[in-house]
């Protein structure tokens, strides 16, 4: 029997949690909101109150009674995009190295730098 092959996670991650994005696909296209969690293993994004489902819920010793809560579900991250803080509008991501070691994400529509870190 063959082994499932495991994804191979991001290597330059591009979206970060709380960042704010914008969803280009799915039933919530062209809604604005912040990421909560990435998972860079499956390539999934978790987005606030974007692709909400209802999940049922037993009654066990904890909480006596059951019912629904609606929660997240996760997006493909191929289908967000990042909210330029600058130009705020949809935009890809470049990586820069600068000469005191530092890497930055860059917009690539108006060239300036979201993040910097060490």
């Amino acid at each position: 029997m063959m082994r499932k092959r495991m994804p191979s996670p991001f290597s330059f991650p591009a979206l970060k949690k709380d960042d704010k994005v914008i969803v280009t696909a799915g039933k919530d296209k062209g809604k604005v909101g912040k990421i909560i969690k990435v998972d860079r293993l499956y390539h999934h994004v978790y987005v606030e109150n974007i692709n909400m489902i209802k999940k049922a819920i037993k009654p066990n010793q904890t909480s006596r009674e059951g019912g629904f809560i609606t929660k997240e579900n996760f997006l493909n991250a191929s289908n967000v995009m990042l909210e330029c803080p600058h130009c705020h509008k949809p935009t890809r991501i470049a990586h820069k190295f600068f000469e005191n070691g530092t890497k930055s994400r860059i917009c690539k529509k108006c060239n300036e730098v979201i993040d910097q870190k060490k």
